[in-house]
């Protein structure tokens, strides 16, 4: 894999929240109808509406919520575990309004801006700055930038959130802005999990011994959702007649090292089917018996284990043989092991004691997701993959499941195949401890020379649904390298329109990344598909439309005497004529002829024909003109009016060269 290795460190959390022990399944893509799937963007919008649900507000709370709607800023001081990250989350959620986006800043990665940029900060968007894990470097240069941030924040009607790391320095200037958040009563917060977990009040307010431990434990908030999740989850694989002391003993249980047990099963199960047969209900953990059965025999397959020789009538069957690894199939067909959470201490062992191991699981993995079987659906080939990532991640192989990634992106045959590669890389976003190191490997891989057209489609796969959900300036950069070197049927140049079409913001920035660009054919195609000049005409929050702004008519303007220049007039007549519709439409116009003008005027050598050109693409425009032609005729004048002008005469005696004369029919 051709990528660089750095270290890794906390910058925040990304993508959706886990709050529990359980594993979470992400699908990816735009939501369609009757394929079962939802988008990453409306799982990150749910988990922040249950985040602010399950929230018990901490000491602080208050005051922070004061500061913010006050002042636009607020910075959070608080202990490691005191829950302060998910305060700040939910002090953004909110301000949520109709305009403006949640963004998370990175500062110092590929694709973002500077905190003191004034492009940084679009008008009402509310910013999280997660610097709670950050180095006495990394905090002293972002608080350099704070009071100029925090200046663009209250310009533009923005809200920013910055959680600092506990115990670091903060200006002079800055210390009204801070407060210090304490971890709010730990019982309280495990009956808001319980309660929306749907365990009866009556229950959980009973006073229980486990429960009594728990909570007296001095511990980050997030293990005590770990525990009510489960709860939660031993509550719905209990036995008639079990309560919620016998929940909370399971859910305790669950919470136990199980090291010793684990090793001690394995050894008694000496036979290779045996031990491929656990792994493979630790993998695919509720999965139906038949798909157990053909995954175990896939696995046997994969790891070059010879058939059974004995006859098919005198082998033990599944039923004997899932008793034997500790698990069973329910009425409704599907395995799982009797043990709460005993999935993941399975995974546990054999990753780490047998390491051979590792790269056929990858392999199988790859050709489990690939089978064909109607038990076999999108969820379950999202949860392996996931399950297989979260081994990797847990040991700090981060690396390896990138390059895993990309091997099946690579050799892809079926679409199951790219979705396990989007799924991978997806997983390790959502990592707080290595997404930064994933945006990284996924930037280079955007700016390869060497990229495949499949893993080209996961890349923009990725960038745009996932990344693209808290990161959009990094998503857009990345979507833009990709747009540059397009593949027949990768989509990034449509992806990277779509973006853009999110943001004004971001539009602007596009396009002056393509005024600096050396305006290749590829950079040329982006700006007629993201200069339009409806996007540019339309107001935004602000009230004011991008065409208004002095740097944003000087980066058209460029670009568009690069495509007079650099593209025949078929490539660019069906985009100019759009133009001039807009201009007739548009109370712009004036200014939007006069940029199509001023870039011709720059064309030089090529000037004359150049405003030949726009005269007769703008005489086409009148033929198909939304408004009628009697407008588009109207516009056709006041645009040879700026083209004379522009060659300083005040009326030409005749057209320009190449004209048709008007009413003449084509």
């Amino acid at each position: 894999m051709s990528v660089r290795s750095g270290s890794t460190r906390v910058t925040g959390t990304n993508g959706p929240l886990h709050n529990g022990t359980g594993d979470m399944y992400v699908t990816i893509g735009a939501d369609r109808p009757g394929s079962g799937r939802i988008s990453f963007r409306r799982v990150a919008d749910d988990q922040l509406a249950w985040l602010r649900r399950v929230l018990v507000a901490p000491p602080g709370m208050g005051s922070a919520r004061f500061e913010l709607a006050s002042t636009g800023t607020v910075i959070l001081d608080g202990a490691p575990g005191s829950g302060r990250t998910s305060a700040a989350r939910v002090l953004l959620r909110e301000h949520h309004k109709d305009v403006g986006a949640f963004r998370e800043l990175l500062p110092g990665e590929e694709g973002e801006l500077p905190l003191a940029d004034p492009e940084l900060i679009g008008f009402g968007d509310r910013l999280l700055l997660d610097l709670s894990a950050a180095g006495a470097v990394q905090w002293a240069a972002a608080r350099a930038d704070l009071s100029t941030l925090r200046k663009g924040v209250h310009e533009q009607h923005a809200h920013l959130v910055v959680v600092m790391p506990h115990g670091g320095g903060l200006d002079s200037d800055l210390q009204r802005y801070r407060v210090e958040i304490q971890q709010p009563c730990r019982e309280r917060v495990l009956r808001r999990h319980l309660r929306l977990h749907g365990v009866p009040s009556e229950q959980y307010l009973c006073p229980d011994p486990t429960v009594a431990d728990v909570v007296r434990e001095q511990r980050p908030l997030r293990e005590i959702a770990d525990f009510a999740d489960l709860v939660r989850r031993a509550r719905e694989a209990a036995a008639l007649g079990e309560g919620f002391a016998q929940w909370c003993t399971t859910a305790q249980r669950a919470r136990a090292d199980r090291r010793e047990e684990v090793a001690a099963l394995v050894a008694r199960l000496g036979d290779s089917s045996q031990r491929a047969l656990l792994i493979t209900v630790a993998m695919l953990h509720g999965a139906h018996a038949d798909v157990i059965h053909r995954t175990s025999q896939l696995l046997l397959d994969t790891v070059g284990s010879p058939p059974d020789e004995l006859p098919l009538l005198q082998r033990k069957d599944l039923s004997q043989r899932l008793v034997e690894t500790g698990a069973g199939a329910g009425p409704d067909g599907h395995v799982r092991f009797r043990e709460l959470d005993h999935d993941s201490a399975v995974r546990a062992h054999f990753w780490d004691h047998m390491p051979d191991l590792r790269q056929h699981l990858g392999m199988w993995t790859a050709r489990s997701v690939d089978l064909s079987d109607a038990h076999i659906t999108q969820e379950l080939r999202d949860g392996v993959v996931a399950k297989l990532a979260g081994e990797y991640l847990r040991t700090g192989r981060a690396e390896g499941l990138a390059s895993l990634a990309e091997a099946w992106g690579t050799t892809a045959t079926s679409r199951a195949g790219l979705e396990a590669a989007v799924q991978a890389l997806t997983c390790g976003l959502g990592d707080p401890l290595h997404a930064r190191s994933f945006r990284g490997w996924i930037y280079q891989w955007c700016i390869g020379k060497q990229l495949k057209e499949q893993y080209a489609q996961v890349l923009v796969r990725v960038c745009a649904d996932v990344i693209a959900a808290s990161h959009p300036d990094q998503a857009m950069l990345r979507l833009y390298y990709l747009a540059r070197c397009e593949h027949s049927t990768s989509g990034a140049l449509q992806a990277l329109s779509d973006l853009v079409e999110t943001s004004h913001r971001l539009r602007r920035r596009l396009l002056h990344r393509l005024a600096r660009s050396e305006f290749s054919q590829a950079d040329l195609d982006i700006f007629l598909q993201a200069g339009v000049a409806e996007a540019l005409t339309r107001p935004y929050d602000s009230g004011h439309a991008l065409v208004e702004e002095k740097s944003v008519q000087a980066s058209v303007t460029t670009c568009w005497q690069a495509v007079l220049m650099g593209l025949p007039r078929p490539a660019w007549q069906p985009y100019a004529e759009r133009w001039m519709h807009t201009a007739a439409d548009a109370g712009q116009g004036g200014l939007l002829l006069e940029l199509l003008v001023a870039a011709a005027d720059r064309c030089e050598s090529r000037r004359g024909a150049a405003f030949a050109s726009l005269y007769s693409t703008a005489r086409d425009a009148e033929h198909t003109a939304p408004g009628g032609s009697s407008c588009a005729a109207s516009t056709t004048d006041l645009l040879l009016q700026k083209i004379c002008s522009a060659q300083r005469r005040s009326r030409p005696t005749t057209p320009p060269r190449a004209a048709s004369p008007r009413g003449t029919e084509r």
